[in-house]
């Protein structure tokens, strides 16, 4: 039987640190989200693309990761290049505390 629950599942959790997909914002270091976000550069290239940003916003147990992570690539690509390269990466830490529960610093 599918449950909600499965879908949070720790088991399924990526998160830095602990579990923190149930509305905790999560105390971290601005290197320890940069090193985070890079995880999901799943084709290994330096620059996270829409999609692998979606995928980190799902990790953490976002809603409509598709529009955010439109949202945060529409703040964060400053040369329009459609990827978040190491020089922007920066850009994505106010999103990332506004609307992805990290708390960096």
């Amino acid at each position: 039987m599918f449950s909600l629950m499965s879908i949070f599942s720790h088991d399924r959790c990526r998160c830095p640190n602990q579990c923190h997909c149930h509305g905790e914002k999560v105390q971290i270091s601005e290197d320890e989200f940069k090193k985070w976000v890079m995880k999901f550069d799943h084709n290994k290239d330096g620059r996270i693309s829409r999609t692998e940003l979606r995928d980190a916003i799902k990790s953490r147990g976002g809603w409509f990761c598709w529009l955010k992570s439109g949202r945060a690539m529409g703040e964060a690509d400053v040369d329009g290049s459609v990827f978040i390269d190491e020089h922007e990466i920066n850009c994505l830490v106010n999103f990332a505390e506004e609307k992805l529960r990290f708390k960096i610093g």
